[in-house]
This record gives structure tokens, sequence and C-alpha cells, in this order.
């Protein structure tokens, strides 16, 4: 017999809800299009970890609320950080954190990508087990394009779902896919139309349901051991990297022309 289900926990920036044995994680942020600010950035650590650890499910979804999954780092919050720099250590353990635990979660975690995913957003997506995207959503992670080095999990995902000479493709132009375009090439498992969304999902939810749950944890935990080998190994030098990108005039000048919507001026090398 199964342990009774905690009482689910409240956030500001994250919705969840329980149906049946599913635990459904939503980023709550539909005005800002789910980008990340410190208060997001800090809930959604807390929140996989409980999800781990629920005694009331057996599969997890992650989705976004609106429009779009997550469109990435709050650009004005991203001022702020650049602006002082001594703040993105915090965000620096966060991000981390955010990566272990997604990798550390032994059940399944199936994507509802309903819009885009951008940066931060698109590693969320990349990370789960099983991504089901609509066709009109945008995926891809442009940290080179506002002067960062992609260190929060672009640089252990990408790869290890499309190879490393596409992974660099991407990763060094920020260029953002279709998931048309991203089902084609293997970075998500499936591109259908919006209105098919929630049904595709629920179909492979109900083969999850179906199956042996002890089986399908341990599986998944095989899985993972090389994507979190990999993240060890990756994730602190990707975050230090981009602590001293979050400090250089680069991403200044980037998140500044995002604003302005303008063209970047960097510097050389």
């Amino acid at each position: 017999m199964s342990e009774a289900a905690p009482a689910l926990p409240e956030f500001e920036t994250i919705l969840l809800a329980r149906e049946g044995r599913l635990l459904r994680i939503t980023l709550n942020r539909p005005d800002a299009l789910n980008a990340v600010n410190l208060t997001l950035h800090d809930e959604l650590p807390q929140a996989l970890w409980f999800a781990q650890t629920d005694a009331g499910s057996d599969v997890i979804v992650l989705t976004g609320a609106g429009k779009a999954f997550s469109a990435g780092g709050d650009l004005d919050h991203m001022e702020h950080s650049a602006r002082n720099p001594h703040l993105f250590d915090h965000e620096a353990r966060m991000a981390k954190r955010i990566v272990l635990t997604l990798l550390d979660i032994d059940k399944p975690v199936i994507c509802r990508l309903n819009g885009h995913a951008v940066g931060l957003g698109a590693t969320l997506a990349l990370l789960c087990d099983i991504v089901i995207a609509a066709e009109n959503a945008r995926i891809g992670d442009p940290h080179v394009g506002i002067g960062l080095v992609a260190g929060d999990g672009g640089a252990v995902i990408w790869a290890q779902r499309i190879g490393l000479a596409r992974a660099k493709e991407y990763l060094l132009t920020g260029e953002l896919i279709t998931a048309t375009k991203a089902a084609e090439i293997g970075l998500v498992n499936a591109a259908v139309p919006l209105v098919d969304l929630d049904a595709a999902v629920d179909a492979f939810l109900a083969k999850l349901f179906a199956g042996s749950m002890a089986a399908i944890r341990a599986t998944k935990i095989l899985t993972n051991l090389e994507l979190k080998r990999l993240a060890t190994a990756v994730m602190d030098a990707g975050i230090a990297y981009e602590s001293v990108s979050v400090r250089s005039p680069d991403h200044l000048e980037g998140i500044l022309a995002l604003k302005e919507k303008r063209k970047p001026r960097f510097g050389q090398g």
C-alpha cells in the first residue's frame, strides 16, 4: 500500500496539482511568459525536490502557464544581476541544484512543452525524460546572444540529445528552432498541433501508468547515470564560466540591446 500523499506546498511562481498519481508542476508567471526571475529560480529546486520525495505521485508533468513554457531569464532581473554581479553567486548555486535535482528524480518526468522554451527554459525542458511539444513552440539556448556562457545545463544536455556537432551549432549561435525541426533532429520526442498537445501527453501517460512503475523507475535511474556523471563533471566549470561572463561588458551590452530592440555591439575575444 502506498504512503499517504503529503500536502502540496504552495509557491509564488509555481503551481503544483495532483491528478491521481500524477503530479503536475506548472511554471506560473504567464504575464511574463514564465521568464525566470529570482523567485522562480529559487522556487524551482524546492518544487523539484518535493516532486522527488512526494509519496503521492508516480509520474510528473512539467509545463508552463499561458502561451509559453519559459522565455528564459527575466530581462529586468538579468540586468539587475549584471549591474550587481555578486548576486549571481547565489543563482549559480541554485542553477546547479536545479539541474542535479531534476536528474535525481527517479519518477518519469514528462515535459508538456506548450510554447517557447528559451535558455534555462530549454534546459528545463530537455532535462525531462520525454518532451512532447506544440508545433508552434520554438526552442533554443541563446546565452551567447547576451554575452553569457551556456553554463546552466545547456552544455550538458544538448549534445546528449542531438550529438556534439549539432549541439555546438545551436549553442554557439544561440539559434532558436521550431518544435517540428526539434522533433526531426531528435531534440524533442514529438511535435503536435497545439490543440492535440494534451491528448498526446495523456496518451503517453497512459502507457506509463499501465506499466510496472518499479521497473520504469529503475530503468530511468540506469539511463540517467551517465547524464548525472556528465552533469557532475561539467556543472561546476559551467557555472564558473557563466559567473565570469555575467561580469563582462558583453553581457550588459547584450541585455541592453535586447531591451532596446537593436543588435548588440560586442567586444572582441
